[in-house]
C-alpha cells in the first residue's frame, strides 16, 4: 500500500505536533520520543523531503534553580 505525498506530509505534521508538545519526564516518555523521531525520519524518507527542525526536550534547556538570599 502506497501513501500519497499529501498524506505523508499530514502525518509528518501530526508527528511534529506531538514531538513539540511532549515533555519527557521518564524513560517511557524518552522511548516514545525516540519512536516518534524514527517514524518522522521514515516518513521523510518516503516523501523524499528533509526537514531541519529538531526537537529539544524542555528539561534539557533549563538551568538548575538558584536559591534567593533571604
Amino acid at each position: 500500500m502506497a501513501l500519497h505525498r499529501r498524506s505523508i506530509e499530514m502525518l509528518l505534521d501530526l508527528v511534529d505536533n506531538k514531538l513539540t508538545s511532549m515533555q519527557v519526564i521518564d524513560r517511557e516518555d524518552a522511548r516514545e520520543m525516540a519512536l516518534l523521531e524514527a517514524a518522522k525520519r521514515e516518513l521523510e524518507a518516503l516523501a523524499g523531503i528533509k526537514r531541519t527542525a529538531s526537537v529539544v526536550p524542555i528539561e534539557a534547556g533549563r538551568r538548575p534553580a538558584q536559591r534567593m538570599a533571604v
